[in-house]
C-alpha cells in the first residue's frame, strides 16, 4: 500500500536523446547525455541556426499534490471501522498480569523405580 501510495504522488520525468534516429541515451528523473553532435550555431554571417541531427523526447508525469483527506469524506461505515480497529488493535498489547500457576509450590513425586524400564514399554 506505502509503495502504491509512493508511485502514485511522486513526479515521473523520463528523457531520451535521439541522433540520427537512433535512440543514444534514456534518463529517468535526469536530463538525458547527447551524443556530442549538436550542430546548432550560426553559420556565416547570417544568423540562421543550422539543422540539428539529433532530437529530445521528454515525458513528464506529473503526482498527485492534493492528498487532504478530512474526517467527513469518510463514511459512517468506515468511521466506526477505524474506531473500532483502533480499540482493539491498543488492547491487544495490553499486559495481562502475572500468571498464576496453581501448583508452583508443590514438588513432583520422587520415583523411587523407572516404570518404563521394569514394564518394558519404550516409546519409539
Amino acid at each position: 500500500m506505502a509503495l502504491l501510495l509512493l508511485a502514485s504522488t511522486t513526479s515521473w520525468k523520463v528523457e531520451k536523446h535521439y541522433c540520427m534516429g537512433h535512440l543514444v541515451d534514456v534518463a529517468f528523473f535526469a536530463e538525458a547525455l547527447g551524443c556530442g553532435m549538436d550542430l546548432t550555431g550560426t553559420v556565416g554571417d547570417a544568423s540562421e541556426e543550422m539543422m540539428s541531427c539529433c532530437d529530445e523526447v521528454v515525458i513528464v508525469i506529473d503526482g498527485l499534490d492534493d492528498l487532504k483527506l478530512s474526517f467527513d469524506d469518510i463514511s459512517l461505515d468506515q468511521q466506526l471501522f477505524l474506531v473500532a480497529f483502533s480499540h482493539a488493535y491498543s488492547n491487544l498489547f495490553e499486559d495481562l498480569g502475572e500468571h498464576l500457576v496453581p501448583h508452583a509450590k508443590y514438588p513432583p513425586p520422587i520415583l523411587v523405580r523407572d516404570i518404563h524400564v521394569l514394564d518394558q514399554v519404550f516409546l519409539i
